[in-house]
């Protein structure tokens, strides 16, 4: 599903990793690891198109993202991707179910009844109508992974979503990623410092300045 070959990238002459590879398949959760600074959120960044590399090549399912200009990479990320930020970034001006339908909005296909399916699965369908600001942290952590998921993504990209989380709604939540990624076959490669998520992952990757290893054995 994802392959990332020989991957580098700086900003200006200080460079941030190099030679990193790793593939995710469908239907695998993968967590990645690694000290804070080595890049890990760039990454995810360069992974979703948001960011520009400096070498090596990023496909999906076959196809090259690093090749595609900034309207196609816009229009791969709305089709095929869910990113979950540890920031939430749930609009403020938009109701929870309007913030979930957000995603079907913007590719034409809506869709209460898949909306109203994933409210109930993240234990927030009786607050559909309530206002982003109304809601504690948890429950808006989870409106925006139900966001992500709302349109089937083949890829799940996830940045410390559970960051701001007390252990109890971190876990909880990461559990609820895990099952919805497996369930519906994506692929989801996930950055955190939590071991929570290592014990749910399929593989554990480190990211290191030089590329990534296989952390699935570290204690």
């Amino acid at each position: 599903m994802l392959e990332v070959r020989a991957l580098a990238k700086s900003y200006g002459d200080v460079p941030v990793f190099q030679q990193v590879s790793l593939h995710v398949a469908a239907g695998e959760f993968v967590v990645l690891v690694g000290e804070s600074g080595v890049g890990k959120s760039t990454l995810l960044n360069c992974i979703a198109g948001l960011e520009d590399v400096d070498g090596g090549d990023i496909t999906f399912r076959g196809r090259s993202i690093t090749t595609l200009d900034a309207d196609a990479r816009a229009r791969w990320r709305r089709e095929h991707l869910g990113f979950v930020f540890q920031a939430f970034h749930v609009l403020p001006h938009l109701s929870v179910a309007d913030n979930v339908a957000l995603p079907l909005l913007l590719l034409g296909r809506s869709d209460a009844a898949r909306v109203a399916a994933l409210l109930e699965r993240v234990g927030l369908l009786s607050l559909a109508a309530r206002w982003p600001a109304q809601l504690s942290g948890g429950q808006l952590q989870r409106v925006a992974l139900a966001r992500a998921l709302v349109h089937q993504p083949a890829l799940v990209l996830a940045d410390e979503p559970t960051g701001n989380l007390d252990p109890l709604q971190a876990g909880r939540t990461l559990e609820l990623l895990a099952r919805q990624v497996r369930e519906e076959g994506s692929a989801c490669l996930l950055v955190t410092h939590s071991p929570a998520a290592a014990r749910l992952a399929d593989r554990v990757l480190r990211l290191e300045p030089t590329g990534v290893v296989d952390a699935s054995q570290d204690p």
